[in-house]
């Protein structure tokens, strides 16, 4: 008997009891930087020294980060699960902690494309420089889906969304589409849980639980939820 599918839509609030800053900050900076000067293709036009030296920073602090009670709890899911991660987080903490399905919306931190062809991957694990060129020639960028692109993997992740059996939503504010459309995706008839510190005020279905914890706390509070439903 195959396993029911739980779909998980993280976000950067789980990364956060790992050290890694969330995406905005009530400041409305990402590590001390406005997004629009560091996230977006125009940015990387204007300035791409600084873009470059902002995401070798960001990389090494993945590099050194582990992954929290949050990610090693959805792994133990798995037993009873078919757990599907869908991920806005950029970081590689899922896969260290062991999840054996994790889908990137916003790319992956330890890799990099060329400017020119989005489709041919390298892994990175030390910086990126200008003049560090792709074999098609042209400069090297961190495989990020920056504001102002296209989301590559969003209908397969509503693909996922469509078919979960229990969905689930940690450490996002919903904010940040289209990903935060997902919940759109889900049957009516498929539970809904939110584990966030701070639940966002947006419109929910009724039928949504919600868990007011910062991600390694609500993630066991939602195990048991899953388990005794």
């Amino acid at each position: 008997m195959s396993k029911p599918i739980l779909v998980v839509l993280t976000g950067a609030g789980i990364s956060a009891e790992s050290g890694l800053k969330t995406f905005r900050d009530s400041d409305g900076l990402w590590n001390g930087y406005a997004i629009e000067d560091v996230a977006t293709p125009e940015a990387f036009a204007k300035n791409p020294q600084l873009v470059l030296d902002f995401y070798n920073y960001r990389r090494r602090e993945v590099i050194a980060a582990q992954p929290n009670v949050a990610h090693t709890e959805l792994v133990k899911l798995e037993e009873w699960f078919d757990v599907r991660i869908v991920t806005q987080n950029v970081d590689d903490l899922h896969e260290r902690a062991g999840s054996s399905f994790v889908l990137h919306l916003h790319g992956e931190i330890r890799k990099m494309r060329s400017v020119v062809d989005e489709h041919t991957i390298y892994p990175i694990d030390g910086d990126i420089h200008l003049g560090d060129l792709a074999p098609d020639g042209s400069q090297l960028r961190p495989f990020i889906v920056w504001f102002n692109e296209p989301v590559p993997k969003i209908e397969e992740a509503a693909y996922l969304a469509e078919q979960a059996d229990y969905f689930a939503v940690i450490g996002t504010s919903l904010n940040v589409y289209p990903a935060a459309g997902l919940v759109q995706y889900v049957s009516r008839k498929t539970p809904i849980y939110i584990v966030d510190k701070k639940i966002p005020r947006v419109s929910l279905p009724e039928r949504v639980v919600c868990i007011e914890e910062v991600a390694s706390k609500g993630v066991i509070q939602l195990t048991s939820l899953l388990l005794n439903h």
